[in-house]
């Protein structure tokens, strides 16, 4: 037999990086249509449980899907209008807030004059004027992240009807997809693509539970101390919580910011405490025990999916850039020839139970 022709290592890594740029060059384009079908994807994959309970109880395919269509609709309908509202009161609220917010920073301002702080920072030429503090705190740039969060899933409701038609076509195929892929790839092949799509949804599955009781837990403490739009900071830190370390500050900040605004600066920092007491018991206590170890990615590879999925799909991208990320890394992790790739996309954790395996199950 002809022996195999063997590239170079370097021509391989060219060509390899080419397909690459040509990859990413495509879905930057696609972004009208891939942002709709990832979503469908995603909704898809969480609701897999539900469906595959159903059927196990004896309901057929076809009515399990509708009575999720269903009961998705009607949560959907009900945040929707809730969130809804509370999105058009804080834009319509946003003069009342700037006036609000002038008095704070003259308020700040005030007590901060005549100090030794004061004092030290002029000496040194920097410019604590109250009409500098006023410049830089303005309400249109002190929610920038929640204006493009919001202005991005407006978007994506445009598409909702896509969406749930595309979510539809996708259940109704899951439960004989395994019988196909079996068919497709063999046995052993069709076996390693079980195990990679059901580590997929139960890392979805999980991580949407614990985003919402994050967001849930944010509502609730907000409500208590008498904030203004709780729903709004519950949904921003309901869909942030996605994005493991960095997520939780980012949703924090606007909620903090906000509070100061209405109440003060007592209200602003039991927002800040509050929101720390929930991220740290649900990330550091809960999420390690439902989670479990072995899907953790490090913190420079969770901060750059999020500026690379963010820059392809946008604010949608933003939000998906981890569980894409992760997708990614559970099917570098299913084969021999690519496992070196998961391995450093993974965290410090990971990459010791690389070299000292833990037993087969992940969770």
């Amino acid at each position: 037999m002809p022996s195999e022709t063997k590239f170079p290592r370097a021509l391989r890594f060219l060509i390899g990086a080419a397909a690459f740029v040509i990859l990413v060059a495509g879905m930057k384009a696609a972004e009208a249509i891939l942002v709709p079908f990832l979503l469908a994807v995603f909704l898809s994959v969480v609701c897999s449980a539900p469906l595959r309970w159903l059927e196990q109880h004896r309901v057929p395919t076809g009515l399990a899907v509708i009575l999720i269509m269903l009961m998705l609709l009607g949560i959907g309908g009900v945040i929707g209008t809730l969130v809804g509202t509370s999105v058009v009161g804080f834009t319509n609220a946003l003069p009342t807030y700037q006036v609000r917010l002038e008095t704070q920073v003259a308020s700040v301002f005030a007590s901060l004059e005549g100090t030794a702080l004061f004092a030290w920072l002029q000496e040194r030429g920097v410019d604590v004027s109250e009409d500098v503090l006023l410049r830089q705190f303005d309400v249109a740039n002190v929610f920038p992240v929640v204006a493009r969060l919001l202005s991005g899933l407006t978007n994506v409701l445009a598409n909702t009807a896509l969406i749930l038609v595309t979510m539809i076509f996708i259940l109704l195929e899951m439960s004989s997809f395994p019988a196909k892929a079996a068919a497709a790839f063999g046995g052993q092949s069709s076996g390693g693509f079980r195990r990679f799509t059901e580590s997929v949804r139960h890392y979805l599955a999980l991580k949407t539970l614990i985003s919402l009781a994050t967001g849930v837990g944010v509502a609730v403490w907000l409500t208590i101390l008498g904030v203004d739009y709780p729903l709004l900071w519950g949904l921003l830190a309901f869909l942030l919580n996605y994005v493991p370390n960095i997520g939780s500050l980012i949703a924090a900040v606007p909620a903090v910011l906000f509070a100061f605004i209405q109440k003060g600066t007592g209200t602003m920092m039991l927002v800040g405490i509050g929101y720390l007491v929930v991220n740290t018991v649900i990330a550091n206590f809960i999420e390690p025990r439902v989670m479990g170890r072995g899907v953790g990615l490090s913190t420079l590879v969770v901060f750059l999916s999020l500026v690379f999925w963010g820059w392809i799909l946008g604010p949608v991208g933003m939000l998906l850039s981890v569980p894409l990320t992760m997708v990614v890394k559970i099917a570098l992790e299913s084969t021999d020839d690519t496992r070196h790739i998961a391995i450093l996309l993974g965290s410090r954790a990971s990459a010791k139970e690389a070299v000292e395996p833990a037993p087969e199950s992940v969770w």
